[in-house]
């Protein structure tokens, strides 16, 4: 494989969604830091050489970019055991991934940012009014998970797969955005599940 790069901002779940994948593969990977805080992803020089919609991750393969975290784990994942042979289980791995970024991401995540990064008391009016929208969003987010979970040991099949990692990322650091995770025993269970696995790396 060529030499992997991954320009990150270390503290993101999308970032460590590639790290983490990376290391349950045995993948070396280098990691360019960026502090997204100060804008250092929105530079002319970043939007030239990395990724002109200015958004990390991005993982780096020889001098080609691929940006989107999802996809960044796909590329390194795929021919793995992290991906399904099965059709059906494969398809349904999207599934996961793609509620990942539509139903909990812009949730979960976005509350985690919002309070753990930049603090209640700095947000604008506008993201003011939309916190117990999001914070319902992402209770109904966990709670789906959590029947899901109820039933099997993983996402999809009887494995880990790029589903578990995807939804684990941010997750597993949902409290920092004030969801409590025991709510949620299926969930707290699956999460110690995927911190057991080989070659896992914590987040920080």
């Amino acid at each position: 494989m060529e030499r992997l790069v991954l320009h990150e901002y270390s503290a993101s779940g999308n970032c460590y969604k590639v790290r983490l994948t990376a290391a349950l593969l045995g993948l070396p990977i280098e990691r360019r830091e960026y502090d997204i805080l100060k804008g250092e992803t929105r530079t002319p020089e970043f939007l030239a050489a990395v990724n002109a919609n200015g958004r990390i991750p991005v993982l780096q393969v020889g001098e080609r970019f691929i940006p989107e975290s999802n996809a960044a784990c796909f590329y390194l994942a795929d021919g793995s055991a992290l991906v399904p042979e099965d059709r059906f289980e494969r398809a349904d791995m999207l599934r996961w991934m793609f509620f990942e970024q539509y139903n909990h991401e812009p949730n979960v995540a976005t509350m985690r940012f919002w309070i753990a990064f930049v603090g209640e008391a700095r947000l604008s009016e506008a993201q003011r009014g939309q916190i117990e929208a999001k914070r319902a969003a992402g209770e109904a987010a966990l709670a789906l998970m959590d029947e899901h979970l109820a039933a099997r040991p993983w996402f999809v099949g009887a494995r880990l797969s790029l589903a578990d990692i995807a939804l684990y990322a941010y997750t597993h650091v949902a409290d920092e955005g004030g969801f409590d995770l025991a709510r949620y025993p299926a969930v707290s269970a699956w999460l110690g599940r995927v911190a057991a696995a080989p070659g896992y790396v914590a987040m920080g």
